[in-house]
């Protein structure tokens, strides 16, 4: 019986991709990793914040330049015409492992969170439930799932906004709290406790916040009128998501001395607290449980269709190119469906360490990704076929400067002891990689070779 060839529908609207990627950046990292990462710079944070996001700001740029001079190429097409099959398939099942290990952390904590209103039940059984209730939201068309993440992300996102206004009142002493705010409020070190070196320390941490926005290049090849309306989702996604970023870790510094904030619970939970709002325990509670349900959702989401992009190069099985009669890629959700299990079953088997384990390989992995966004650029621009309405400002030198900052990152973080066991998992994932890709680099020249069929 003769198939119809397998394809995604382009059903994303400009609004549910922007509010993808923010719904992908604004989880895990920003409402429990930055309590880590407050306690790694001090008040300087914000600055690590800000460094980050211009990071953000040039290789998103330089996406955005690529899509527009090869319509309806994502991340994975412009790798691999750049540097050709092998680097991109490293990179693809790099970026797989990366986004399913965010998928499978966001779950575990969507069941942390529940577990503060049913204590007795174990981390795996509600972990579990999320899983389900994610699935299911990613079975139906596009354009539903578009739609459900849209309203999710856009709840956490005012939720950002009401603390925002709600901490700059306080801070101003428009509110009556008893605090008197101060930047950085009274605390050990003034600006700098750790040096400009704990500045850039945080970095990794902010890197991992902000992994999620380059969803918007995988996002492409269902997206509506792309060229036209690309550069104006990342140019206001970049700066929403800095906002979002800057500013609640100014109004945190700014109320709470940086040395008093624990790390065990979401900052955001203890500036509320501090304040005396009554109830203010459940209802962010409940803000971070839609956060990281958001963020799994995306999470979801990018792993499957990454799956389908790769199966379409070649670069995975053929298998994977099958999609339900609404475009939803079946098998990469089945693959999906099995790594967020074997997340469950940790889980199970301990509860106490599965998240923190888990949560120090994503922001290795995105860096790489990044870093061959830039170097695609860098290699592709002098043969664009036409030029393109859009262009980086500055390049080459803020592409440059990008990849080498991301680059200088990287190995710092590789090289520290703290992040040993994430350096070493990171790395042998690489080695791995690397060899098997010459094996799967012979295979499809074998392919390609006359006679032969893909």
């Amino acid at each position: 019986m003769e198939h119809s060839r397998p394809s995604l529908q382009k059903g994303l609207l400009p609004r549910h991709v922007q509010l993808m990627a923010l719904g992908g950046m604004i989880g895990t990292g920003i409402f429990k990793g930055s309590a880590e990462a407050i306690h790694i710079a001090g008040p300087s944070v914000v600055l690590t914040y800000l460094i980050g996001g211009v990071l953000l700001f040039w290789i998103m740029a330089a996406l955005a330049e690529m899509a527009i001079a090869y319509p309806g190429s994502n991340v994975q097409h412009l790798i691999r015409r750049a540097f050709g099959f092998r680097l991109s398939w490293i990179v693809g099942w790099l970026y797989w492992i990366n986004w399913t290990l965010v998928t499978v952390v966001e779950l575990l904590a969507a069941g942390s969170f529940l577990n503060y209103w049913v204590p007795s039940a174990p981390l795996w059984l509600l972990a579990l439930l999320c899983a389900c209730l994610i699935m299911g939201l990613n079975l139906f068309p596009v354009k539903y799932y578009g739609e459900a993440e849209f309203w999710l992300a856009g709840l956490k996102v005012a939720a950002l906004v009401v603390f925002i206004v709600l901490g700059a009142c306080v801070w101003a002493g428009v509110i009556p709290s008893g605090i008197s705010g101060s930047f950085p409020s009274a605390g050990d070190g003034g600006w700098f406790p750790h040096g400009f070196a704990g500045t850039l320390s945080a970095l990794l941490i902010v890197m991992f916040s902000y992994g999620g926005a380059e969803l918007i290049g995988v996002a492409v090849t269902e997206m509506k009128d792309a060229e036209q309306v690309l550069p104006r989702v990342i140019r206001t996604t970049i700066w929403r998501v800095v906002g979002f970023y800057l500013l609640p870790m100014a109004i945190i510094c700014g109320i709470m001395p940086w040395n008093t904030v624990s790390e065990t619970n979401s900052p955001f939970v203890q500036v509320l607290e501090a304040i005396g709002l009554p109830g203010a325990a459940h209802v962010m509670n409940a803000v971070l449980l839609i956060a990281v349900l958001s963020a799994a959702n995306t999470g979801v989401y990018a792993t499957s269709r990454l799956l389908y992009t790769m199966a379409e190069q070649g670069e995975a099985s053929r298998r994977l190119q099958r999609t339900t009669k609404h475009g939803v890629p079946l098998y990469g959700m089945g693959m999906v469906a099995i790594c967020i299990a074997a997340g469950v079953i940790g889980a199970y088997l301990a509860p106490g360490r599965i998240i923190g384990e888990l949560m120090t390989i994503p922001g290795f992995t995105v860096l790489i990704v990044w870093m061959m966004i830039g170097a695609a650029q860098l290699k592709l621009r002098p043969h664009y076929k036409t030029k393109p309405f859009f262009r980086t400002k500055g390049f080459p030198y803020t592409t440059m400067a990008a990849v080498g900052a991301l680059g200088a990152i990287w190995l710092g973080f590789l090289l520290q002891r703290e992040h040993r066991i994430g350096s070493l998992l990171c790395v042998a994932v690489l080695v791995l990689l690397f060899i098997y890709s010459t094996v799967k680099e012979k295979q499809h020249q074998a392919t390609k070779a006359p006679g032969r069929t893909a």
